[in-house]
């Protein structure tokens, strides 16, 4: 099993400890619903160096990012980041990604940690363009400083207005004299940032971080990490995006560009909305008591409807509800359905999908 360059820290710091993605990765420190309310209410620190980087650089660079990109990024501006799919030609998911832009020349592409061998291999498939892909997923280690008191802290080490870095951007900054890759970007619906720098550069950060934050900091499992994300709706690929869940199936039209130049994936795409999908993303709250997880059935009556995609007892408004794949017309507000919870029926109702408001810095 991999290890991050950080795990020696979260030994440590007693962490329980479980395989993710390949890593032997941080799942709590103290118990999710603490570390969830601490970077609700204050500021969180995670290890996300599991994330892949692949690089495309050359004088077409452009062009094959935007081949195989659901979002158009021929409109992005330097140092902008976007979201966005790459799809298989069915309109399916090959994974969910961060696009940055240094230049029309230089990408750096964030993937899932699951996906980094797929998608690279994918990239380099149809890299017929002149430019070249490369994996550097094993040189980068990632930290991500996420709360509302996350600028408040990193400010600590530089003298770099971080108020300057907007939403989706990121910037070259120079922490506690050593230089990272500072964006305005994060996974859990707060403010915030994620850091990139070599193993020994982010080692250091994280000392540092801890250190400065004092009582307002704490590090975050991926146990919280994932109700965090759960909550405002950011996707998680393998449950809302798959191979076999298009982006407009998961409610992320957003992220699509239909109209712009050709990419793989979008003539599915473009008849899928002209038929409107026969199924969709919806929120579910449980009127019974119980717990509803990944993978339970859901039904109309006896009619199997739907499946869950995430479950949980949301650490932030107490109820318990989930993400789930349903299809129409039982998609709508207000619609009484049953979720199969241990060969029992439990009540749900269909409500919107966003269970708590975001609250960027925009």
């Amino acid at each position: 099993m991999k290890e991050t360059a950080l795990h020696p820290k979260h030994v440590a710091l007693d962490a329980k400890m479980a395989e993710f993605a390949g890593y032997d990765m941080p799942i709590v420190y103290s118990s999710i619903t603490e570390e969830h309310q601490k970077v609700r209410e204050s500021c969180g620190l995670f290890d996300v160096s599991h994330m892949g980087e692949i690089t495309v650089k050359g004088e077409e660079a452009t062009k094959l990012v935007n081949y195989l990109f659901t979002n158009d990024v021929t409109k992005m501006t330097e140092k902008q980041v976007l979201y966005g799919m790459m799809c298989y030609e069915d309109g399916g998911v090959v994974d969910d990604l961060l696009v940055y832009k240094f230049h029309d020349k230089h990408y750096l592409l964030v993937v899932n940690a699951s996906n980094v061998d797929k998608d690279f291999e994918w990239v380099s498939k149809h890299n017929t363009f002149h430019c070249t892909v490369t994996n550097e997923s094993n040189y980068y280690s990632e930290v991500a400083l996420q709360g509302p008191k996350a600028e408040e802290i990193l400010q600590q080490l530089t003298e770099y207005d971080l108020n300057l870095i907007e939403f989706f951007h990121f910037e070259n900054v120079l922490l506690d004299n050593r230089i990272y890759m500072v964006s305005r970007t994060g996974y859990t619906g707060e403010d915030g940032f994620e850091i990139y720098g070599t193993h020994q550069e982010i080692v250091e950060l994280w000392d540092r971080l801890l250190e400065v934050g004092g009582d307002a900091i704490a590090p975050i499992g991926l146990g919280a990490r994932d109700t965090l994300r759960f909550e405002v709706n950011l996707p998680l690929y393998g449950n809302e995006l798959s191979k076999t869940i298009t982006p407009l199936e998961a409610g992320y039209k957003f992220a699509v560009k239909l109209e712009g130049d050709p990419f793989i994936g979008r003539d599915a795409l473009i008849k899928q909305k002209e038929n409107k999908t026969k199924r969709r993303i919806v929120g579910l709250e449980l009127q019974d008591k119980g717990i509803i997880r990944h993978g339970y059935d859901v039904y109309k009556d006896d009619e199997l409807v739907g499946f869950v995609t995430t479950g949980y007892k949301s650490p932030s408004t107490g109820k318990t509800v989930a993400l789930a794949m349903v299809d129409r017309p039982y998609d709508k507000l207000g619609t009484e359905l049953t979720v199969e919870v241990r060969n029992k029926r439990k009540k749900v109702v269909v409500i919107k999908k966003k269970f708590y408001n975001k609250n960027y810095k925009k």
